[in-house]
């Protein structure tokens, strides 16, 4: 480390320093004192000396620091530690610990990655050959962010160029070389095998849904066998399988159904042929969630309009809602209370004919969440006393022509204000004229403009406060919206996402449950942890801690794992590890001062087996990542002469250098030399009896 002094004024202003120094000490010690001439002159040197430091520590001076490190070259050996790279790689191990120690000997940092994000380095010897996927990219990112900064200058990445997760590793730029040590079979096994399957992920209970299974060849020509779609080890289909070509790929699809709800376990099963190389590949497992959780909407109109139409469209867009649409004015049935809904939309009702205005209030006393549409026919005193949520005061049934504005202080719903803005360019809607206010806890989405004058009147009000959950729009004339902005931007966009999610958030269903215990995700990998976040609640809705809760997980077999954990505000998640691939249902449970709390869902854990899905080595891809990083392709037969030159054209180690500007007056044992001056003065003086 090196230091140098460095002045903010000019070095010559030391003197004055000094001279303040001596004329404190001479004005301090010039009088006569008790102890002899001697002492008088050492006292006044130590008087001196403490004053002049603080006198230069008032100039403000700096010190640089200035520190030098070497930074060796280092080298990185990158292992594709993949399952189809079990063979060829386990055999190189040797040789490239061998290689290690001969490049550690030469003066190089070497270090080990796996596809594992572990930030320790492993020894060559002890690595498993046993991941279930291959992301070379997000390998290479790991090692560049692990020696950002650093004199990282080459990367041996030891692999056989499958990549079945992320994207290309020869498509993005590293700041190193990356130098590809290529293993495996270039040539394509015997082999016939489930590429892909497609299917939902999510059907409904008793609707039929499509699977597609994608099939390839190699070198099977004139073969056959069968594909079979099962369910529970039933057959559900099968369809014949004829390999007419040497390199065949062919897509079967099924239809399915199921009349049961929760994750459905589909296997899709490839019968085997005499030569190919593995029939693990013959098979995979799909899980589809049925569900029977359509919300039900009721539209109901006074009489046919060309609202209708549009509401139903941008309603119907939306698979998890199931629409019914009744007009009064031609049925006036009463509605089956059998069939509860999640939100009723109400165009003009209720309206100046009395036709379902009973039924309203029908709806507000079960709390259904409600939709009122204004229109000509409405009856504006009648709506203001049931919507609860918008007050219109009228005069003579008068009807005025606005047009929209987003109002940007409402938060509550994800809108882009500059999308929005479509709105003031549509054509108007008619509402009733009047003085317009809104009940406590509504909030405005739409105001009214009238021409190019912009009001504080409300079109558009939403209020999820209290027990019910009510929207207002005050106008009629919503096709309008929805016919110019596709002749504008020919789409429908705007209008369709603005009253999805208004509609969207009519319809949620409130969780108001106490205690919660869920997976955090639908879907786990065979051998990943399965990890539960707990929610527990008092009477107000406070997370509380502290609970004893008893989790059951039952697999396909009926078979019971239980478990008891403590809820904690420091871990409010439990893991559990060591599932096998499969649908799991559990049951958590725990007491509550209101008594029992229990709830249970289900969870999947698949095995994708995504390395059985190509076996053959792409050098070609490791050719070009090597080639666009400056580095080396080379193969088992010639990594040695490799390592041979890496240590001939040795890169030079990196110097470092790294500067600090520190002001004098923070560094400490200046504190401690002013204290030990000023300290010795007044022992000295008091030694000898001074004051």
């Amino acid at each position: 480390m090196r230091s140098e002094l460095i002045f903010q004024t000019p070095y010559w202003f030391i003197v004055f320093c000094l001279v303040a120094g001596a004329a404190y000490a001479f004005l301090l010690y010039q009088p006569t004192a008790p102890w002899g001439k001697k002492w008088n002159y050492v006292l006044a040197s130590l008087r001196g000396l403490a004053v002049g430091m603080i006198c230069f520590l008032l100039l403000g001076p700096l010190v640089r620091k200035t520190e030098t490190s070497v930074d060796k070259a280092k080298i990185v050996f990158a292992i594709d530690n993949s399952e189809s790279v079990k063979g060829p790689g386990t055999a190189l191990m040797k040789q490239i610990s061998g290689a290690v120690a001969d490049l550690e000997s030469s003066g190089f940092e070497v270090s080990v990655q796996t596809l594992e994000k572990d930030s320790r380095s492993p020894v060559p010897d002890s690595i498993r050959f046993d991941a279930r996927k291959t992301d070379l990219s997000e390998m290479l990112q790991t090692v560049k962010t692990n020696f950002e900064g650093r004199n990282l200058t080459d990367v041996i990445l030891l692999s056989d160029g499958v990549v079945n997760q992320g994207i290309s590793p020869a498509y993005n730029r590293y700041p190193f070389k990356v130098n590809t040590l290529a293993v495996g079979d270039t040539v394509p096994d015997l082999d016939i095998r489930i590429k892909d399957v497609v299917s939902n992920r999510i059907a409904y209970l008793g609707n039929e849904f499509p699977i597609r299974a994608e099939i390839a060849a190699n070198g099977l020509a004139g073969k056959s066998t069968t594909i079979t779609l099962r369910q529970n080890g039933r057959t559900v289909a099968s369809q014949q399988v004829m390999v007419d070509r040497p390199s065949f790929f062919k897509a079967f699809d099924f239809k399915a159904s199921s009349t049961q709800k929760g994750v459905q376990h589909y296997t899709l099963e490839l019968g085997g042929i005499a030569g190919e190389t593995s029939p693990r590949n013959n098979k995979k497992d799909i899980y589809i969630d049925i569900i029977d959780g359509r919300q039900k909407i009721l539209l109901m109109a006074l009489a046919p309009h060309p609202d209708i139409k549009s509401i139903r469209s941008l309603v119907e867009a939306n698979d998890n809602y199931e629409l019914d649409v009744k007009i009064l004015s031609i049925s006036n049935t009463p509605i089956a209370t059998a069939k509860p809904y999640d939100l009723i939309i109400l165009h003009q009702i209720p309206n100046v004919l009395g036709l379902g205005n009973a039924q309203v209030r029908n709806f507000i006393e079960s709390k259904t969440p409600l939709f009122f549409i204004l229109g000509n026919q409405s009856a504006v005193p009648l709506a203001n006393s049931l919507n609860r949520s918008l007050i219109i005061n009228t005069s003579n049934n008068q009807i005025d022509k606005v047009t929209a504005r987003f109002n940007p202080a409402f938060q509550q719903l994800n809108f882009d204000p500059e999308q929005l803005k479509l709105l003031e360019r549509l054509p108007p809607l008619s509402v009733p004229f009047g003085d317009y206010n809104i009940s406590s806890g509504t909030e405005t989405i739409l105001f009214q403009k009238v021409g190019t004058l912009n009001t504080s009147k409300p079109l558009l009000v939403l209020n999820t406060n209290g027990g019910q959950k009510t929207a207002v729009l005050a106008g009629e004339g919503i096709w309008q919206w929805r016919q110019e902005e596709f002749a504008q931007t020919n789409k429908q966009e705007v209008v369709d996402n603005l009253f999805q999610k208004l509609i969207q958030v009519l319809s949620v269903r409130e969780d108001k449950r106490k205690f919660r215990v869920y997976p955090v995700r639908n879907e786990f990998e065979a051998g990943e942890q399965v990890t539960f976040q707990t929610e527990i609640y008092n009477d107000i809705y406070e997370q509380i801690y502290g609970q004893e809760v008893k989790l059951d997980i039952t697999n396909e077999k009926g078979v019971t794992r239980q478990f008891t954990y403590t809820h904690s505000k420091e871990n409010p998640r439990f893991n559990v590890s060591g599932l096998s691939d499969g649908v799991y249902r559990f049951s958590a449970s725990t007491s509550l001062r209101s008594g029992q709390e229990k709830v249970a869902g289900q969870f999947v854990i698949s095995n994708a087996d995504l390395e059985l899905n190509n076996t053959t080595a792409d050098f070609g891809m490791l050719r070009e990542l090597a080639s666009r990083s400056g580095g080396t392709f080379t193969t088992p037969a010639t990594f040695s002469d490799f390592v041979s030159k890496l240590k001939e054209n040795r890169p030079s180690d990196r110097l470092d250098s790294s500067e600090e500007m520190v002001e004098i007056i923070y560094m400490k044992w200046l504190f401690f030399l002013l204290v030990l001056l000023l300290g010795a003065e007044w022992g000295l003086r008091k030694y000898h009896g001074g004051y």
